[in-house]
């Protein structure tokens, strides 16, 4: 199964610890082998990258880690193919303009039998199951909003879109418009929060270690969003089955999950994966 990557924070940050460990699971220390897209979103612009080769190896990554973009929004996805083939077409995450702003979209997991009408705004270029979906949520808020909503009711607008979708399968996804960072879990997705007081952290695929107090100010606010945890010395928070989240400034705002919530090992995951026929 593909694995995700976010980051939202208070500050332009650059992510290159994170991604560092992240891109070696494209090949490396697992097998999402079949392309990686990172996108930072500065200002009004976005810096979109976009490889269908394996991220452990590519140059583009290495461009990525030699670049060092601060952003306070960065969407990544590391693929494993289970709908579409391989291509740049297919690679996420995917962008599309709504209300003036360019909006981003990155998903693991599987979806059966979703078929949306044709949209009148938004329509794939590739053929995932994933781009159909993030195209579906677009059309559906543009039908409704000629402009862009205020948080509250953005999410209140995205959850019920959120509910369908993920009726037809497994729906882990990160969603941004440079504002505001939206997550939903269907089975695995994990985010910390990185603020004052700031300590070490190590990563768990590679040998590095960072002191963020030594890069950071008492002010910073950092979340960071994966599918599983990517430090071994850090707590790190597992969003429940059919959570969705929104973050803003490095925290969560606002959030809706099933009562008792209800949560997956790393092991039950993937198996639940390999049941809907998606790579694990």
């Amino acid at each position: 199964m593909c694995q995700l990557l976010g980051m939202n924070c208070n500050t332009p940050t650059d992510i290159v610890f994170s991604f560092e460990g992240f891109r070696r699971r494209g090949g490396l220390t697992d097998h999402h082998v079949d392309g990686f897209g990172i996108g930072f979103f500065e200002q009004k612009g976005i810096r979109l990258f976009h490889d269908d080769k394996p991220s452990a190896n590519s140059p583009v990554a290495d461009l990525v880690k030699a670049y060092q973009i601060k952003s306070e929004n960065v969407i990544a996805h590391i693929r494993k193919a289970t709908s579409g083939r391989t291509s740049l077409a297919n690679t996420h995450p995917f962008v599309r303009e709504m209300w003036g702003s360019y909006w981003m979209f990155a998903h693991n997991g599987h979806l059966q039998n979703f078929a949306p009408a044709r949209g009148r705004y938004y329509r794939t270029v590739g053929n995932t199951d994933s781009e159909r979906a993030f195209c579906f949520i677009l059309e559906e808020l543009r039908r409704r909003f000629d402009d862009r909503p205020g948080d509250d009711e953005l999410f209140a607008a995205l959850a019920p879109l959120v509910r369908e979708i993920r009726s037809h399968g497994l729906f882990n996804f990160i969603l941004s418009d440079g504002q505001v960072m939206f997550a939903h879990a269907s089975t695995l997705l994990h985010y910390i929060v990185r603020q004052a007081p700031f300590g070490e952290a190590r990563l768990l695929d590679d040998d590095i270690a960072v002191d963020f107090s030594a890069v950071t100010t008492p002010d910073d606010r950092v979340a960071v969003i994966a599918t599983l945890p990517l430090t071994e010395n850090e707590t790190w928070r597992q969003f429940a089955c059919d959570e969705l989240a929104m973050f803003r400034d490095g925290a969560i705002v606002r959030r809706e999950r099933p009562e008792p919530p209800r949560y997956l090992t790393a092991e039950e995951g993937l198996a639940l994966a390999r049941a809907v026929g998606a790579s694990a």
